[in-house]
Order: structure tokens, then C-alpha cells, then sequence
């Protein structure tokens, strides 16, 4: 196919009567700066306009020794999290003149290594990175000239700068709240038990159970992975052993959730006896269902942002706007009549105590 004829700033400076000099200073909005004449200056503009005049990408990364670009390493981009993540920082990224470049690694640490090794091939400026990896060195190395943002999990113990969201503390609520309704059975679902958010959401578990006043039985917690099947498969294990649904169960993720709501759509005697169910994030499609599903809803809005302005304070070599590692609070989204009941009653008694 015959490529399309651009036009250039030295066609513009041809057609405009001006030097090549004089059009590259307009474009770039510095001709005030260089005080060239305001007639002048409309006359360039409105040449380009009129040849729909586009500035290289490549000659300004090379004036600017950056490539206006960064890398977003995601697991997978069909997740609800990752998405949501994805759609709110390629926004914050677009407006600030920055491409996003999106890697998945398919929740696989060799897949990882190569994705980033592509983006740094392609001379991204930063990295942020929900990463598979249960250790940091190669970041650790990676940012001694490119920075790297940890968003939404720790890798290991790293101190590479991280936007996370408080699970642990959002979860303890929500699961003291539903034990203190049933005090004999609260299943736990969970995926990839080695990722810091799974450690998070399963501690919040433990925690609102022993508020509660409730022990924590091993056969109630179940792990596999985060993708929807793992929920249908672990639903139907505890349904077979159990002979019915168990009574309460918290879902560490949505995906899960799809796999447990599917399992009762094809067994639909078994939707009567699970009598409180919930989950860790939030869908709006949850406001539709028959099932009054409780649920916590992560901030994507303020983990986006301030991955956003704690990588551009990296790249532009700026002091970070937050500390090194930030704590995003959840929300709870209580749709379960007794729930939200018991929620107000423990607000009110909490600010009676103080």
C-alpha cells in the first residue's frame, strides 16, 4: 500500500514564506518566546491546520530524550480490577501527552520477564506493574534508570514505590459483620495464595472472624486461583461434601464470584440454603441481582491517580507527592437487609464509645 505524503515543518516554512527555524519554533509553541510576530505566527498555524499538519512522534522523543511513552504490566486485562485500573490511568496518561503501552503476563513470571523486556526494548520512560513475581530483583535493577510503580500488589518485601488498597482492613469489616449473623459457618474462597493481596484479604478473614468471637476453621478456607472456574470447581466441592450450600461465603475476588453465581444458576436447589454471600471488589450489576450480595469496592479512581502522579514525579525527577508506599481505603457495599442494619448499629455504638 502507498504510503500517504505528510507534510513537514519544511513544507510549512516553504509555504508560509518563513525559515525552517522560524515554523519548528510556532509549532512548538514558542513563538512568543522567540517574539516572532503574531501575523506570522497565525499565518504558519493556519497552514498547519489546514494540511492537518501532525508533529513526529520520533523527532520529538529524540529532542526530548524520552519516548512520551510508559509500559503497564497487567496479568490479565479481562479481569474486572485490571481493566477498571487500566481505562483510568490510560486517561490520566492520554491527557498528559503520554502513550500507555499495555503487556499482560498472563499471571506467569517467565511471560513477565519477557513483556517487560519488550517495553524497555521499546524505550518506555516508566513502568507500573501488578506483577506475578514473588521477588524484586530484576525491578530493583530495572529502576535504577527506568522507574517502576507497584500498583495494587507487593512483590515480596520490595521497596519500589507501591499504590495498593487496604484489603485486610476492608475485610475484617465486612466479615465481622456477616459472622455475627452466622456464627457457625463462614466459607472463605481465595486464589493465589503467595500474591499480597490474597495474604491481605485472608487475614482480614481471620481478623473479622475472631471479632466476631468466631474460631477459624481450616476446612472453611479454600485457594486455587483467581479465575472464574476455580469458584465454580470450589462451590461445587464444598456443596458435595456439605450435601448443601454452606451458609455464608465471601468470595476473594469478583471472578470467583462468577464462578460460584454460575454454579448455583445450574443448581438452582442449592441457592435456598446459602444464606449470605460476598465479595471482595465491586459491579455495578451486583445492584441487579435477586441474591443481596455484599460486596467491597476498591477505589480505582485514587489507586490510578496516584500511581499516575508518583510515576511522573519518578520520570521528571521530582520528589515523590506521597509517601513511598500509599494505602488506598475501600469501600463496603452492603445490599444484604441485615448487614446494613448491623453496620449502623456498630457506627452508632462506635461513636457513642468515642
Amino acid at each position: 500500500m502507498k504510503q500517504p505524503n505528510r507534510i513537514t515543518i519544511s513544507n510549512i516554512a516553504e509555504l508560509a514564506g518563513v525559515s525552517k527555524a522560524t515554523a519548528s519554533l510556532v509549532l512548538n509553541g514558542k513563538g512568543d518566546e522567540y517574539r516572532v510576530s503574531e501575523e506570522t505566527q497565525q499565518r504558519i498555524l493556519s497552514i498547519a491546520e489546514e494540511h492537518r499538519y501532525q508533529p513526529s512522534f520520533h523527532a520529538r522523543a529524540l529532542r526530548s530524550s524520552r519516548s512520551h511513552t510508559i509500559g503497564l504490566v497487567l496479568p490479565f486485562l479481562t479481569q474486572f480490577t485490571n481493566a477498571s485500573l487500566a481505562k483510568e490511568l490510560e486517561s490520566l496518561f492520554r491527557n498528559a501527552g503520554i502513550q500507555i503501552i499495555i503487556a499482560c503476563s498472563d499471571e506467569d513470571p517467565e511471560q513477565e520477564k519477557i513483556v517487560v523486556n519488550n517495553l524497555l526494548q521499546r524505550q518506555v520512560d516508566g513502568l507500573i506493574v501488578i506483577s506475578s513475581n514473588t521477588s524484586d530483583e530484576s525491578y530493583s535493577k530495572i529502576h535504577s534508570y527506568v522507574p517502576v510503580v507497584q500498583l495494587g500488589r507487593q512483590i515480596g518485601d520490595s521497596n519500589l514505590p507501591l499504590i495498593m488498597t487496604d484489603a485486610t482492613g476492608a475485610t475484617a469489616n465486612l466479615i465481622q459483620i456477616i459472622a455475627q449473623q452466622q456464627t457457625d459457618e463462614v466459607y472463605y474462597f481465595g486464589g493465589e495464595p503467595m500474591l499480597t493481596p490474597s495474604k491481605q484479604r485472608l487475614e482480614g478473614y481471620k481478623q473479622g472472624l475472631t471479632r466476631a468471637n468466631v474460631s477459624v476453621h481450616n476446612e472453611w478456607i479454600r485457594q486455587r486461583n483467581y479465575f472464574s472456574y476455580s469458584g465454580y470447581d470450589m462451590m461445587e466441592e464444598v456443596c458435595n461434601e456439605l450435601g448443601r450450600p454452606p451458609k455464608a461465603l465471601f468470595t476473594a475476588s469478583f471472578s470467583l464470584l462468577e464462578g460460584v453465581l454460575q454454579y448455583l444458576n445450574q443448581n438452582p436447589e442449592m441457592q435456598s440454603g446459602l444464606q449470605h454471600l460476598a465479595c471482595f471488589d465491586d459491579h455495578e450489576l451486583l445492584d441487579f441481582m435477586p441474591l443481596r450480595i455484599d460486596s467491597i469496592a476498591q477505589d480505582y479512581t485514587a489507586l490510578a491517580f496516584n500511581a499516575f502522579t508518583t510515576l511522573m514525579a519518578l520520570m521528571e525527577d521530582r520528589p515523590l507527592p506521597s509517601p513511598d508506599k500509599q494505602t488506598i481505603q475501600a469501600r463496603i457495599r452492603w445490599r444484604h437487609p441485615e448487614s446494613r442494619r448491623l453496620s449502623k448499629l456498630m457506627a452508632s455504638d462506635f461513636l457513642h464509645q468515642k
